[in-house]
């Protein structure tokens, strides 16, 4: 039996956005960076076009890394959405203001968008 994707994915619209739109924003044309939080074995076994990795636990000393894209959107993800959210914080908390986490992770983007992309445990 093939799992079925969610039917809604409940989100803070304030500091995430659902991969749907993600997809939408990419679909116009916005210039927007994507960063992947994961750590580089995940990034091994999936990952987004455009996608820049830089793993949460390096993201404190690599975050100058991003100063060019300060004032772009900013749009993070990683498996399921836990790590991104901590990504976000720590972003707004530097001054980054169109910073969003993508609700569900790379996991909701392969069950919504595009199934293209393998999903892991």
């Amino acid at each position: 039996m093939t799992e079925q994707p969610p039917k809604t994915l409940t989100h803070n619209p304030d500091w995430e956005v659902t991969p749907e739109q993600v997809r939408q924003w990419l679909k116009q044309g916005e210039d927007i960076f994507i960063l992947d939080v994961r750590r580089p074995e995940e990034w091994d076994i999936a990952r987004l076009e455009k996608a820049v990795l830089i793993p949460l636990q390096q993201l404190p000393q690599r975050v100058h890394e991003l100063n060019d894209h300060r004032h772009k959107r900013l749009v993070i993800h990683c498996h399921h959405g836990v790590r991104s959210l901590r990504a976000t914080a720590l972003l707004r908390e530097l001054g980054f203001k169109h910073v969003h986490s993508m609700a569900g992770g790379i996991d909701a983007w392969s069950l919504t968008v595009d199934a293209t992309v393998p999903r892991y445990h």
